[in-house]
């Protein structure tokens, strides 16, 4: 089973038959994509039609062109008008290898509600049309004498008919032939686009006080005031001030996620708690235009803002209620909408904060392969696939291929990289927003999504690989497909390179003024939904399932599965721990005495002779380094379901793992739930509580909460202080007794814990305390 996750490496016919996970240092633009040739057809305008309702009298004409190729039909829109002269200026693509037709067919109608009136037609023959390659100029369109059935002239058609590949630059725009069962408005879905994420900044508000607040006349009840911050949709308050007056101080900070350009006005309100009642004491509105951009540590100066809107007084105010803030916008951050260990940017809002560029990224996106299927549409089961990836600000989104499970995009995309240890994101997604979708509010359901980490592919060389697609659902770990990618990470100075791995990973303001963890996850969902909002209302619309599914939005939701990953995670990481320890344990053992002298030998070593301690760790270091580098992985990372305990996790567990949040369960279901949570976090209470015992144990040493302990400890030092002080004693020579009497072999002893550690397990703790 595990083998069918696995990377396999890929020979496509790429950069004209040179690379195949070579390093080949090709120069075209779309040297990481198989070359796909087309036909494609510019219809530009049209004159002297003769439309049968666009007469003398003002009469309104609908014409249209058709382009049939054997069996691809595609037309242009049709215009209303009460001119002979339309002008369509639509590009249509046809793949040449599905061509198999000896000429093209150019047929002008007009729109009726029964049938379409023929006006005029043109056939050109396939050899007639001639080839462009870019750099070349576009061809000059010629115009077409349209020919009716009787030989009549019934005007003239601009056209322009060439072969060419993917890197013509008309070829995201043009109606694609893969796409032909695609009518109205939905072609637009189909397209290929690059979107670029709004820029970011942390919008901080820093509440100081108030001033000359008017509240309702209630002589018995002390004010409880406290301020409402509300952008957008986000609503954030601060505490009740201590200050129980009518000069309230607060001296807090909310902290907001605003976006270029700024729609949204900045409303604070301060509010008094009545009871259960809340009143407000009035309200401003500031625009974020007016906030003071700030990249560096220093604080901005303070700034008084009006309140208006507060209750209503019977005599005449004679000063106006006032609220002390500093409004900056935080360009000293960066922003993180994804996550902190998996961004595919580190950089700050502030651009005169950004380091210099280091490479180029180059991903191929060549196609994919064995889909499953995702929808039904006509009777039968099918796939509209695209591919979305993201690396930093830029998002791309290839074409839509309709009806296919091999679907091929061949589209070359290029980013400039900033740091190499930031993450590429691809994503595949059913398009389910084409003709003949069911239900009110259709989602592109992710097919498989792979992250991969530039710093773990090696500069200048072409990676070509077929990903495997890996999709979690509530029956289990599947394969939905596979994805192959040519990738190529270029660094023109290696100088630059590894300058950019001495530099801080984040911006300067995350270390002099850091945000808390809670800080951080509270922005990245304001972040995560600000993005949604904006690309989905982009042309054609990035999905607001799909900039979540990227990004990661649910990734904080409770997962038994990842909880015993991540546990294992940890225990991998620190198993040297543990397994030197255990080493240490055989050798107490003298179960190989060759073995045991030589440790011996190398202690004494390192006693007498303490100079070289740090040079050979080094050396060894070294060594160690030297001999892994046969076992380097040479290929690229990808998931892997067995680190993620995909393989082994059983149903209950995935239908926690997908189930709502409130839970969508009840009853027996959710009791079983919470016992199993239980367990889990009763290991976690039991080793977290025997950590602290330790911990608690070492500073009792000087507490004084055992005397007799802690006296024999102090009594301890002070002699120990003694007998180096004396000289009397070499220290090399306690270091070679304590050594010998710990490896001292089991027939010259009892194995049985020594005098400190009896003392130091005799330590009290605050477990007594404990209820």
């Amino acid at each position: 089973m595990l083998e069918n996750f696995s990377l396999k490496e890929t020979k496509p016919n790429i950069g004209g038959g040179r690379v195949s996970g070579g390093r080949e240092k090709l120069t075209s633009s779309f040297d990481l994509v198989e070359v796909t040739h087309f036909l494609f057809v510019r219809v530009v305008k049209a004159r002297d039609l003769a439309c049968s309702n666009a007469t003398v009298g003002g009469g309104v004409c609908h014409p249209f062109v058709e382009i049939k190729i054997g069996n691809y039909k595609g037309s242009t829109k049709y215009l209303e008008m009460n001119k002979p002269n339309p002008e369509w200026n639509q590009v249509f693509a046809f793949t040449k290898d599905r061509i198999q037709s000896l000429s093209v067919e150019i047929t002008v109608r007009e729109k009726e509600f029964v049938n379409d009136e023929f006006i005029g037609k043109i056939a050109i023959d396939m050899s007639d049309i001639p080839t462009r390659v870019p750099p070349d100029s576009p061809l000059a369109p010629q115009w077409y004498k349209l020919e009716a059935e009787a030989n009549s002239s019934v005007g003239e058609l601009m056209l322009i008919l060439w072969f060419g590949t993917q890197a013509d630059e008309v070829f995201i725009d043009a109606w694609h032939s893969d796409v032909a069962s695609v009518s109205g408005d939905s072609i637009t879905n189909t397209r290929s686009k690059v979107y670029l994420s709004p820029r970011l900044w942390y919008l901080r508000v820093n509440i100081i006080e108030a001033q000359d607040l008017v509240v309702p006349r209630d002589k018995n009840r002390i004010p409880e005031v406290y301020v409402k911050a509300a952008l957008g949709n986000v609503k954030l308050r601060t505490r009740v001030s201590a200050d129980k007056s009518l000069n309230p101080r607060w001296n807090e900070d909310l902290m907001f996620v605003a976006a270029e350009p700024f729609y949204d006005h900045l409303v604070l309100t301060v509010v008094d708690k009545n009871n259960e009642e809340e009143i407000s004491l009035g309200r401003c509105m500031v625009h974020l235009s007016e906030a003071y951009i700030r990249w560096l540590p220093e604080p901005v100066g303070a700034k008084w803002y009006n309140l208006e809107g507060g209750v209503d007084v019977v005599e005449e105010l004679k000063f106006a209620s006032k609220l002390n803030m500093r409004i900056s916008l935080d360009g000293g951050y960066h922003v993180f909408d994804e996550s902190v260990d998996c961004s595919s940017d580190y950089r700050a809002t502030f651009k005169g904060l950004w380091p210099p560029a280091i490479g180029v990224l180059e991903l191929g996106i060549i196609g994919a392969s064995v889909l499953v299927p995702m929808k039904s549409r006509d009777g039968r089961e099918t796939t509209d696939a695209y591919c979305v990836a993201k690396y930093g600000p830029k998002w791309v989104r290839t074409r839509t291929v309709v009806n296919s499970f091999s679907p091929k995009w061949n589209e070359q995309y290029t980013w400039e990289v900033y740091d190499p240890y930031t993450v590429l994101i691809i994503g595949i997604f059913d398009n389910c927003h084409l003709n003949g979708e069911k239900g009110p509010n259709p989602k592109d359901p992710s097919i498989g999504k792979l992250r991969i980490r530039l710093s773990t592919l090696s500069t200048n060389r072409v990676y070509t690989y077929s990903y495997p697609l890996i999709a979690l659902q509530p029956s289990g770990v599947k394969k939905t497909g596979e994805i192959q990618l040519a990738l190529r990470f270029t660094s023109p100075s290696y100088t630059s390179l590894l300058a950019a791995y001495a530099r801080p990973l984040f911006p300067k303001m995350h270390y002099i003024h850091p945000l808390s963890v809670y800080q951080l996850d509270s922005l990245r969902q304001q972040a995560i939904g600000i993005l949604c909002s904006r690309l989905s209302s982009a042309e054609p619309p990035l999905r607001t399932e799909v900039t979540g599914c990227m990004l990661d939005a649910g990734y904080q939701l409770w997962s038994p599965r990842k909880a015993k990953a991540n546990t294992e995670r940890l225990m991998d990481a620190v198993h040297v721990i543990p397994e030197a320890w255990k080493w240490f344990g055989t050798i107490k053992k003298w179960n190989n005495p060759a073995a045991n002298v030589l440790v011996i030998v190398l202690y004494l070593i390192v006693v007498f002779y303490p100079s070289l301690v740090l040079p050979t760790l080094l050396i060894y270091c070294f060594l160690i380094g030297i001999w892994q580098y046969r076992k380097r992985p040479r290929d690229p990372t990808h998931v892997d379901i067995k680190l993620s305990l995909a393989d082994s996790t059983n149903a209950e567990e995935w239908d926690e793992e997908f189930d709502t949040f409130p839970s969508s369960k009840q009853g027996d279901v959710l009791r079983m739930r919470y016992d199993r949570l239980r367990r889990m976090a009763g290991k976690a209470m039991v080793m977290v509580g025997d950590l602290a015992t330790q911990g608690e144990r070492l500073t009792a040493l000087w507490s004084w909460q055992d005397p007799v302990a802690s006296a024999i400890f102090l009594a301890f030092c002070v002699m120990a202080a003694v007998v180096f002080c004396s000289g009397l004693v070499p220290p090399r020579c306690i270091l070679v007794m304590v050594g010998l009497f710990v490896m001292r072999p089991p027939s010259f002893g009892i194995d049985i814990p020594c005098a400190p550690q009896n003392v130091f397990g005799r330590l009290p703790t605050k477990t007594d305390c404990m209820l």
